[in-house]
């Protein structure tokens, strides 16, 4: 059979989303044309590809066995038609996680970049930045990586670039404002003031978890909003990189944490397929960046990360 490209992308979406208003969305096609799409592509090659139950979507045991192939194939296709279309054409990074301001980290990574100046854009968060990469919109992305799953694992490659150390924020009038530096526990008493909904702030979650403060959460309205609700709420504090600047006025304090310094992990993400002939020059520019800024150094005994970003940090040789 001829593998159709529109089918195999619709297949994607539905395995990226697990669902397939939010899939044909991305693809901007009505959930009729997206349900034939998968139907055509199921009768091809003769089995399900994914389970429907009303309220979720999974992938079958023979959608997960093609789920790396078709993202692979799309991946190539794409190659193929801008090398004729857009020949040269500029790596694409996408970068997420905004209110930490990523782009500080991306510029300095430039400075050790020789290849033509890339194109720098916004995604939303991890699964829009994904979607972007699987449809071969952008060539690399840069931001905080949890949580890829077995769909994604073998068809995404990423890399940590940088842990950053994290200060507490707490409001002027707050009881421990005036302190040089602060352990986590010593806010277990406190609120964690968080710019949405917890459970969309992976890291904030974990540090939740781990050190115990209450959690007040709220619309995501950029810094200057998430100050004042530190600086109103009796108790409250959020945290920031330490390296970032506070907005201007804000009636705020940043204090260093310390025993143990919550890091912040920041990672490359890109198709493992993808063969760009700028992104190793591009992923070797961060990795000359975090040389001489020491943003990979990782004290198991005196940082905090959570579970998962402290065995990737163990795996690539940090601590």
């Amino acid at each position: 059979m001829e593998l159709d490209l529109g089918q195999a992308r619709a297949f994607v979406a539905i395995c990226e989303h697990r669902h397939f208003g939010r899939a044909a969305e991305e693809l901007m096609v009505s959930q009729q044309a997206l349900s034939k799409r998968l139907a055509r592509l199921e009768e091809a090659l003769g089995a399900a590809l994914v389970l429907r139950d009303g309220r979720t979507v999974e992938p079958t045991d023979a959608g997960r066995r093609f789920l790396e192939p078709a993202i692979a194939a799309i991946a190539a296709a794409e190659v193929a038609v801008r090398a004729v279309r857009q020949g040269g054409q500029p790596l694409r990074l996408d970068a997420w996680g905004h209110l930490f301001a990523p782009m500080r980290t991306v510029g300095r990574a430039l400075e050790h970049f020789t290849g033509p100046a890339p194109e720098v854009g916004a995604a939303r968060d991890l699964p829009t930045a994904i979607a972007a990469l699987v449809r071969g919109e952008a060539d690399l992305g840069f931001g905080r990586v949890h949580a890829l799953g077995p769909d994604w694992d073998a068809a995404l490659t990423h890399r940590l670039v940088r842990l950053e150390p994290m200060d507490a924020v707490l409001g002027l009038d707050h009881p421990l404002a005036g302190r040089d530096a602060l352990r986590p526990d010593q806010l277990a008493d406190g609120t964690l003031v968080s710019p949405a909904a917890i459970d969309r702030l992976e890291f904030l979650q974990r540090f939740a978890e781990r050190f115990g403060p209450a959690v007040d959460g709220g619309a995501n309205l950029g810094p200057e909003h998430l100050m004042a609700r530190v600086a109103a709420l009796p108790g409250g504090f959020t945290l920031f990189p330490a390296d970032a600047p506070l907005p201007e006025g804000a009636r705020v304090r940043a204090v260093p944490l310390v025993q143990p310094t919550p890091l912040y992990a920041w990672s490359l993400l890109w198709r493992s397929a993808d063969r760009h002939p700028d992104r190793s020059a591009l992923v070797a520019a961060f990795t000359e960046s975090g040389r001489a800024d020491r943003w990979l150094e990782y004290r198991p005994g005196a940082d905090w990360l959570p579970a998962a970003d402290a065995r990737e940090a163990v795996g690539a040789g940090v601590a």
